[in-house]
């Protein structure tokens, strides 16, 4: 852990941005448990209800993922995350206007609202890390943002499942919107110069559009295949499922929401020590990382048949954690390679890209757990379970027979 101290120390402006990102994870995960639990009570445990709910949250940065791309590498990617930030500090106090069943559907137009702001800050932030790190800490800095990322989800699941009962979710969605306000001032005070990383080649920003950014990426098939990876994982999304079992099966709490709670929370512990553990063995070479990738496929699809055999919560939370293990090593590397593969002035881009393929794979993992659940019931949870199972393989079995090949292809970049 020392190493990763010492990229906080010898990066402040980074720093800044890390430490946005503690404090907006913090209340942000507060308010998932809120909603989670809101909806499932208010629509009377509908999966369609719940899969609605994910969906008005992945559907914007889909459709918006090419405008998302152009706005990351045309404008300041600085002043992007505090946009960001600061609006969705003013737009989560609106879900205090939900308490009757009538009114649900608010939930679904405030979180669509919160999910626009949102799109703009994760392209945004993968794209600015570059021109924030020195060369040497790109690895670590990616590593430690998405370590973070599952630090907080561990810790603001279960300290948002815990405020909830304790406070109401009055009280807990206060202090979402608040961390976002937090994190929209920390955002503003980074020094950052836009230009610094782009080379005297590069085309004027007003000439930046998404077109440009495909032609390049048909140049470079080996990044393509780095862009499909966080989706591929994402066909066998947890949220809609987590919620069910946490709502309807393994009951704690008044509503659920601390056995959901519980689950996000060893989610998170699970996605905070695998790229940790797993950075022991990296060189820093995109083949290496490839092969961390084919491990991360291997745990999700593994995790997916330990739950359909989950008698208990416990269980279930251990099966969850080894999902954990295997999204966060995916997606910690994958990142990675894309930052070594692409130039600066298509970065924003390639991660809209990249997370638009995401979106659509945990769009499409959404609507079919909720209709399954709907049409199932809580009695056919097994059959979904291992249905799951034997998606999330596919992946696993076309990575492994394509990796091969992809390490005889040509870089883009010098991370070979």
């Amino acid at each position: 852990m020392r190493r990763y101290g010492a990229v906080l120390r010898g990066n402040p402006q980074y720093a800044k941005l890390w430490l946005a990102q503690v404090v907006s994870l913090t209340g942000d995960w507060f308010g998932t448990v809120v909603l989670s639990t809101l909806v499932a009570a208010l629509s009377g445990g509908s999966g369609l209800a719940l899969s609605l709910f994910f969906l008005s949250r992945f559907v914007p940065p889909l459709l918006l993922s090419a405008q998302v791309g152009v706005i990351t590498d045309r404008y300041n990617r600085k002043h992007v995350l505090v946009v960001s930030n600061l609006s969705r500090a003013l737009i989560i106090p609106l879900f205090l206007l939900v308490d009757t069943p009538d009114l649900l559907w608010l939930v679904y137009v405030v979180s669509t609202a919160q999910a626009v702001m949102s799109a703009l800050f994760e392209p945004a932030q993968s794209a600015i890390l570059p021109s924030l790190l020195r060369d040497e800490d790109l690895i670590y800095g990616n590593t430690l943002l998405n370590v973070t990322w599952s630090a907080m989800l561990a810790i603001g699941a279960a300290a948002g499942g815990l405020f909830t009962a304790s406070f109401g979710p009055t009280a807990a969605l206060t202090v979402n919107a608040l961390t976002f306000l937090l994190a929209g001032v920390l955002t503003s005070s980074i020094v950052y110069d836009p230009m610094r990383r782009r080379a005297a080649t590069d085309k004027p920003k007003e000439q930046t559009t998404f077109a440009d950014g495909v032609r390049f990426l048909r140049r470079h098939p080996s990044l393509i295949w780095t862009l499909l990876v966080k989706g591929a994982t994402s066909l066998g999304n947890v949220d809609t499922l987590l919620a069910v079992l946490a709502t309807q099966v393994f009951i704690v709490g008044n509503r659920g929401e601390l056995s959901l709670s519980i689950l996000y929370a060893v989610f998170g512990v699970g996605a905070f020590f695998g790229p940790l553990i797993i950075n022991r063995w990296n060189n820093g070479s995109i083949a290496r990382m490839r092969w961390f990738v084919l491990m991360g496929f291997v745990f999700s699809f593994s995790a997916w048949w330990l739950m359909g055999v989950a008698g208990s919560l416990a269980f279930l939370a251990f099966a969850v954690l080894i999902r954990g293990v295997g999204g966060s090593i995916n997606w910690t590397f994958s990142s990675v390679m894309v930052q070594r593969q692409t130039p600066d002035a298509y970065l924003g881009r390639m991660f809209s890209i990249d997370y638009a393929f995401f979106y659509a794979a945990t769009i499409l993992s959404t609507l079919a757990h909720g209709a399954l659940v709907d049409v199932l019931g809580i009695d056919g949870m097994q059959t979904i379970l291992f249905g799951t199972a034997l998606v999330a393989g596919l992946p696993l079995l076309v990575w492994a027979v394509q990796m091969p090949r992809l390490n005889r292809l040509k870089a883009v970049g010098a991370g070979d």
